[in-house]
């Protein structure tokens, strides 16, 4: 088992465990989910009925307990089966993982919240607009919440919203006026007014379900409103993103699989074996290994830093760093791929080309990769600055 190194413990090892038992059955159904771009419901709710959906929720709440680490690990492996799977889970892991790590909300509504989690509730942040962008860029919010009878009125459209057709809670940005601040307000799926437009007609990623939430003078109190960031969004240190380059790592080793068997089984008669014997061949699955290996002692390190604490101060932009590479790598790697397999990687039947279009999805992901090398750029002039400055 290529993960073998990374596995640290006996829980790691059970979750693995459970994960490997939906192997073959969440393989059998990725062409489809594509081809067809369905949303793959029966998958999400298979997770949610083994306790998938909680593992980050902390122990003290009921949950396993799971962190960064465990999370990527995870998240790698079910990648391996279904990206499209892997990564609309991803966020809800994540989006826990985040809230009570940082206690982002006050007892009472954590409370309330690890409970709904238990009972199977998932949830999403629900950020991004056409105007503004990525939130991560400082865009404001076109959403606005205004305050009526004591009630926050919401009206806005959000896009990509992964995982929308099963979410059970939309945690959505909306600029406040009168407070001139953005605030973050838990919306369940029930409300009036919340509806879903089915906008998703992409090339890569197709199975996200990553629709239009549309908020039509949507009612609440102010128990829905639970955050009021100081800092902007991106700004704070946060390792649950880490689910998002673990997911196109799970792909990217996903191809390379494909591409080993191909070429230990594809022999033409104008070769006594199979092509694994050709040295344009061999360089190329060298260079695949190459690549996954760096990509990956480099995700598991960071993340490890992240969950030590007293290590965790340290970590300036190296989870910046993580998503950039492992993404690149992943585009790299099944481009290598599809190299040794050939004009066969471009039949529709061949997973190959799902893999392609789905690891491009990751440079779209937060952060993108010009932010990443700005924040390494500036962080380099301004620690030359502080040493002069001695």
């Amino acid at each position: 088992m290529v993960l073998n190194l990374f596995v640290k413990t006996k829980k790691q090892k059970t979750w693995l465990q459970k994960l490997h038992e939906k192997e073959a059955k969440f393989k059998s159904k990725s062409a489809e989910i594509d081809e067809m771009a369905i949303f793959p419901e029966e998958n999400i709710q298979e997770l949610v009925e083994m306790g998938y959906s909680s593992i980050t929720l902390p122990a003290a709440y009921g949950g396993e307990g799971l962190k960064v680490y465990d999370m990527v690990l995870l998240q790698e492996t079910l990648a391996s089966f279904d990206g499209a799977t892997a990564l609309s889970i991803g966020w809800n892991l994540g989006v826990i993982g985040e809230l009570f790590e940082t206690k982002l909300w006050d007892q009472e509504r954590l409370d309330f919240f690890a409970k709904e989690i238990l009972n199977g509730a998932l949830v999403n942040r629900a950020v991004s607009e056409a105007q503004t962008g990525s939130p991560t860029r400082g865009g404001r919010p076109g959403t606005t919440a205004v305050k009526k009878n004591g009630a926050w009125v919401l009206t806005g459209r959000k896009t990509f919203t992964t995982m929308s057709p099963v979410l059970t809670y939309f945690l959505t940005s909306a600029w406040i006026e009168e407070k001139q601040k953005v605030g973050f307000f838990l919306l369940h799926k029930d409300l009036d007014g919340l509806t879903i437009d089915e906008t998703w007609d992409v090339i890569a990623m197709r199975g996200t379900g990553s629709h239009d939430l549309i908020l039509n003078n949507v009612i609440v109190d102010d128990f829905n409103l639970v955050e009021l960031p100081s800092m902007p969004s991106g700004s704070k240190l946060n390792g649950w993103i880490l689910h998002i380059p673990a997911c196109y790592l799970g792909i990217a080793q996903a191809a390379r699989d494909y591409a080993v068997h191909f070429a230990n089984h594809h022999a033409p008669n104008s070769l006594n074996g199979p092509i694994s014997q050709l040295p344009n061949v061999q360089q190329l699955l060298g260079e695949i290994d190459l690549e996954l290996i760096r990509a990956r002692h480099l995700t598991y390190s960071v993340a490890a830093a992240y969950d030590d604490v007293s290590l965790r101060e340290y970590l300036e932009n190296e989870l910046g760093v993580v998503k950039h590479t492992v993404t690149n790598s992943a585009i790299t790697i099944v481009d290598k791929a599809m190299r040794i397999v050939g004009a066969k990687s471009l039949g529709r039947n061949n997973p190959l080309q799902r893999y392609y279009r789905d690891v491009r999805a990751g440079l779209h992901n937060p952060p993108m990769d010009d932010m990443t090398i700005k924040k390494l750029a500036l962080s380099a002039i301004e620690h030359k600055k502080s040493v002069n400055a001695r």
